[in-house]
C-alpha cells in the first residue's frame, strides 16, 4: 500500500491506473472513498475535514473519525481514507468558515 501513497506524492492525480490500485488495495472502502471525493462530499473547513456520507456528515481529524465503524469496531474507515487520498490530490472542497459555526446555523429536526 505504500506504493499507492509513494505514487500520489510523486505525481499527485486520480487516474485510471492509480484508482485500481486503490481499489484492489482497499476494496469497497477504496470504491467508497473515490465515489465520495469525485462528488465532492470531501470537505476542508478551517478546523477540520469532514466527509459527507450516505446517512450523515462526519468529521475527520487526523487518523480519527466520528462515524460510527471508526468509533464502536475502532477500525480505519472510508471516510479516513478519502480524505488521506483527498489530502494527497489536492481533490477536496475548501470550506472557507470553521464546521463548528456552520452547525450552529442549521435548524433542528
Amino acid at each position: 500500500m505504500n506504493e499507492i501513497w509513494d505514487r500520489l506524492r510523486e505525481k499527485p492525480e486520480l487516474n485510471e491506473e492509480i484508482r485500481g490500485k486503490i481499489v484492489a488495495a482497499f476494496g469497497r472502502k477504496g470504491t467508497s472513498a473515490l465515489g465520495a471525493i469525485d462528488a465532492g462530499r470531501v470537505k476542508k473547513y478551517l478546523d477540520f475535514f469532514v466527509v459527507e456520507g450516505v446517512t450523515a456528515s462526519y468529521i475527520v481529524e487526523e487518523d480519527f473519525c466520528t462515524c460510527g465503524d471508526f468509533l464502536y469496531r475502532g477500525r480505519n474507515c472510508w471516510h479516513l481514507l478519502a480524505v488521506r487520498i483527498a489530502r494527497e490530490t489536492s481533490t477536496y472542497q475548501s470550506v472557507n468558515s470553521w464546521y463548528h459555526e456552520t452547525m450552529k446555523e442549521k435548524p433542528a429536526k
